[in-house]
């Protein structure tokens, strides 16, 4: 008898799971889900899909990355991206792309992708590339003067910064492994959020007066990136 209601519980609660399960397939269902980006369908991770019949085939194909972008910037660098909200295609996926060109002195300032790990690849120029790494690597700086077809990896998460040390344009190619990878700009975000961090917490995390914040935080008041 105890067997028995084991049995019929169990048998419930598959018939139950089941739909959660088929909801939650981590195997494409089918060979695209083009975004919608303009869909009003409920979305927990990601776009809802366009149907196929709809979506054309320019989803497959992007030449974005082949222009380069204005680098007359506060940081003399500029990014062009193709992720989801770029290049629809990506729709689950899990892949993107940015270019980021810069002009002579040019940075691409310290900043944190939370979604993805990063490959990239100069394309033309010379750029010092940094990762610093977490507390537990004891804060270690690795960086490295890469030229055209040398590549890099940054792991998910990591702080890091581009900045070209050659006398001429130069411009590198990356690559996520997420549709959406997200970005963090380090001086943005810490002077820049909106409402703004109080002042009396950054001046004891920052150790300086309140009036080097102020400063700081009126160079980031209209919330640019500054690329």
């Amino acid at each position: 008898m105890a067997y028995s209601k084991t049995l019929a519980a169990g048998i419930l609660a598959m018939m139950f799971l089941a739909p959660s399960i088929q909801a939650t397939d981590p195997d494409p269902l089918q060979d695209f889900c083009v975004a919608d980006l303009d869909g009003k369908a409920v979305s927990v991770n990601g776009h809802p899909c366009k149907p196929m019949s709809e979506a054309g085939d320019d989803f497959l194909f992007s030449s974005k990355l082949t222009k380069a972008g204005n680098t007359s910037t506060p940081n003399g660098s500029a990014v062009t991206e193709l992720d989801v909200a770029e290049w629809p295609g990506t729709n689950t996926l899990g892949v993107s792309m940015n270019r980021v060109d810069f002009a002579p002195g040019g940075t691409n300032p310290p900043h944190i992708h939370p979604r993805a790990t990063e490959i990239g690849i100069v394309m033309k120029g010379e750029l010092l590339v940094g990762i610093i790494g977490s507390l537990d690597s004891g804060n270690k700086l690795y960086s490295k003067v890469l030229r055209a077809g040398e590549t890099f990896l940054i792991p998910r998460g990591l702080m890091h910064f581009q900045f070209n040390v050659g006398k001429t344009e130069a411009y590198m190619v990356v690559s996520f492994n997420s549709q959406n990878p997200g970005i963090v700009f380090v001086p943005l975000t810490v002077f820049g959020s909106n409402p703004p961090i109080p002042t009396p917490v950054l001046t004891k995390a920052l150790r300086v007066d309140a009036g080097v914040v102020e400063l700081l935080k009126s160079k980031f008041a209209d919330g640019s990136t500054g690329i």
